[in-house]
């Protein structure tokens, strides 16, 4: 089995003075295969961005040590910029030059061929569907295009591994969708990525496995479907007109929360419907809405931190 393409072992990085430090990565361990898909998943501050800093040789850690391709993250970090690329939260590109102008002369800064740069430049702009647009400025384009130039920028040296920091904050719905797509052809191109976020659904669509870091410390990882199972099956949820109304029903397993019942199912039409009987026999009077839900990461974080990987705040502003 060959070694881990990324792997970081007890990653520490504090910041202020020295009488008073803020710890912000706490012993971090993470590790990403070649072709694989990894998504740090957590709330802001947690210590995603600094992870990334850290393995994309930006910034010193405190402790602990990180390779990627098998070169050490200090004393090597020539050679990992060599094979990597990182897209930050922001768009870092030109508003004044156009798509083509901006990836050829990151291409030149690269010391690339010429003639490489120039057919590269085209497959990208295509590949990206950028091609109708490439000769505007890019202080033209929209939220979603100047991402896609971002990653396409990122791609040019055909890297080993894109470092990819919460790459559609700030987008709406819709061009976050387009920016999945683009990164599912991105790693259909064999490009491994390590991806951050606060988006539970981005975390779940995208990647091969999840890592759950809080506070600092990674508190749990494995695929998605394997991080739902620690918090149990599917259960139909029903919201009643006042918790006196939950409090009467009293099903073994079900649990309470304020207007709200929770009952385990194993999803199937005749046990969902037995619970519905069940209650209503109970309570003397139907739920105003029911639904079957499955466990999400949001609930698996929940279980072992605490508190949401998302503030309902942060929600409402995406």
């Amino acid at each position: 089995m060959s070694p881990p393409l990324v792997r970081a072992t007890g990653l520490r990085k504090s910041y202020g003075s020295a009488r008073r430090p803020v710890r912000v990565l706490d012993g971090v361990d993470v590790t990403l295969a070649e072709g694989e898909v990894l998504a740090l998943l957590g709330p802001n501050g947690a210590g995603k961005t600094t992870t990334v800093r850290i393995l994309s040789t930006l910034l010193r850690p405190d402790g602990g040590t990180a390779m990627v391709a098998g070169y050490d993250v200090v004393h090597d970090a020539a050679r990992v910029r060599q094979v990597i690329s990182l897209t930050g939260q922001s768009a870092a590109v030109d508003e004044k030059q156009s798509a083509r102008e901006n990836l050829t002369m990151m291409g030149r800064l690269a010391h690339l061929p010429r003639r490489f740069v120039r057919g590269r430049v085209d497959d990208l702009l295509h590949a990206f569907d950028l091609g109708d647009a490439a000769d505007r400025r890019v202080g033209t384009y929209s939220g979603g295009m100047r991402r896609r130039l971002d990653l396409a920028a990122g791609l040019l040296t055909r890297p080993r591994v894109m470092f990819l920091d919460e790459p559609t904050t700030g987008l709406d719905p819709r061009s976050r969708q387009t920016m999945w797509e683009v990164v599912r052809e991105v790693v259909a191109d064999g490009t491994s990525l390590f991806l951050t976020t606060q988006y539970l659904e981005e975390a779940d669509q995208l990647a091969d496995r999840v890592a759950l870091i809080d506070d600092g410390r990674v508190v749990a990882e494995g695929a998605p479907v394997e991080l739902k199972r620690r918090v149990g099956d599917a259960a139909v949820e029903l919201t009643f007109t006042s918790a006196e109304d939950v409090a009467r029903v009293g099903l073994v397993g079900a649990t309470p929360d304020g207007r709200v019942l929770r009952v385990p199912t194993d999803g199937s039409v005749a046990h969902v419907r037995d619970v519905l009987a069940a209650v209503a026999a109970a309570v003397g009077v139907e739920p105003e809405r029911w639904e079957v839900r499955a466990p999400t990461l949001d609930d698996v974080f929940l279980t072992l931190t605490g508190h949401a990987a998302r503030t309902r705040d942060e929600e409402a502003a995406a």
